[in-house]
């Protein structure tokens, strides 16, 4: 009886202190990522965003800690770009998405492609800037292209997935592409309305004249986007893919061995 007892006060013992660990990882890691700090802060910043916008409601923890993270995990700044993002979705995108027949003079450019994920499980697309030329939709077109394009390579990320990867080539690329007012209008969309989507972007065939619409853009770019940005130098270009993305889901035309899927067809 006395055994007993002991072995049965023992396991109650390992129970708790099994259950202690368990607690303690999970305040560290209380939200797939998340540690304790952040994971309040969503908390409170969902709070506060529902009072002002019931619509908000609707999205879930992963959206409200990606505006968070955009904002240094300030709640105040991140909740006035979140209720941001709500009225300009509402306004550009009324019915919920964007379909191919409202952007046929983007589609037939012929410019965006998605295929394959790198060694992270990051969605790739493709973009052929030196394909891209201002059209007779304008601007607006193009706008609804990119939320297009993004909802697209957001619809495919795994379960767990939140950002993805692009290949932006610039072969062919002229001053008859250079589109300034339409770079400017992508990078809005994505760093306003797209926050902590972009995991990294490999810029490769760089032409010389680029650099000069480079230093236009450039100061636009936040400081969390610039450091997810790398210029290939073209004689390294398939050993510098390779390092983040395996050769059975490398595009072709790189040396991989996957077609590349225009993105309205992905």
């Amino acid at each position: 009886m006395e055994q007993q007892t002991e072995e049965s006060l023992n396991k109650t013992v390992s129970e708790e202190a099994e259950a202690k660990e368990v607690t303690t990882k999970r305040g560290v890691e209380c939200f797939n990522g998340s540690n304790e700090e952040e994971h309040n802060k969503i908390c409170l910043m969902r709070a506060s965003v529902e009072e002002q916008d019931p619509s908000s409601k609707d999205v879930d923890d992963f959206m409200i800690r990606r505006f968070l993270r955009a904002r240094d995990l300030d709640i105040g700044r991140a909740s006035a770009m979140f209720l941001k993002y709500l009225k300009w979705r509402r306004t550009f995108v009324p019915n919920g998405f964007v379909s191919a027949s409202e952007i046929p003079n983007e589609i037939i450019q012929n410019k965006m492609f998605m295929q394959g994920s790198d060694k992270q499980g990051r969605v790739i697309a493709v973009a052929f800037a030196g394909r891209h030329f201002p059209i007779k939709g304008g601007l607006d077109e193009f706008k609804r292209f990119v939320v297009f394009s993004l909802d697209k390579i957001c619809s495919r990320m795994p379960t767990g997935q939140e950002k993805f990867a692009v290949i932006g080539d610039l072969e062919g690329w002229g001053y008859k592409s250079s589109d300034i007012r339409a770079y400017l209008g992508a990078l809005t969309i994505l760093q306003d309305y797209y926050p902590e989507r972009l995991g990294k972007l490999f810029i490769i065939h760089v032409p010389n004249i680029f650099m000069a619409v480079w230093k236009v853009i450039y100061p636009f770019i936040d400081n969390n986007t610039k450091k997810k940005i790398v210029f290939v130098e073209n004689k390294k270009l398939r050993s510098t893919l390779l390092e983040d993305i395996d050769e059975s889901q490398l595009p072709e035309i790189y040396g991989g061995k996957l077609p590349l899927v225009p993105i309205q067809d992905s």
